[in-house]
């Protein structure tokens, strides 16, 4: 189970966060006109068709591979905090187990002191960017 969802991220989650990401968060800060709207609601098509499949598996067991957190679940932390970052958020709000695992991955000490390293302007408001 660890490996299918950390394949269903690669290859359906994080394509379809990313371009959400780099056009909402990042182009503001690399001088580019927010003028990819369109881009942005494909991609938000695509995660639309996928999340279903997140909240039926997380309807039954409280972390993607079962009732313990696992890789499986981690792998999707660095895409979904800066997705969450966006006003498009509230998308997964709309899917209750799929935001009460995102909730409980927030809860974890662990991912609080990394995403303490994870500014949701990726650094370039503060211009602490390599």
């Amino acid at each position: 189970m660890v490996d299918a969802w950390m394949e269903v991220e690669a290859h359906h989650m994080e394509p379809a966060l990313w371009p959400i990401i780099r056009h909402s968060i990042i182009g503001q800060y690399v001088g580019r006109d927010r003028d990819h709207q369109a881009v942005i609601d494909e991609n938000l098509d695509r995660l639309r068709k996928v999340l279903p499949a997140y909240e039926a598996r997380l309807s039954v067991c409280k972390y993607l591979a079962g009732d313990v957190i696992s890789a499986a679940d981690l792998c999707h932390f660095g895409f979904m905090r800066y997705f969450m970052a966006t006003e498009y958020a509230g998308l997964v709000h709309a899917y209750p187990h799929v935001k009460a695992w995102w909730d409980a991955l927030l809860a974890r000490p662990s991912v609080q002191k990394v995403m303490a390293g994870m500014p949701p302007d990726f650094g370039y408001a503060s211009g602490n960017i390599p």
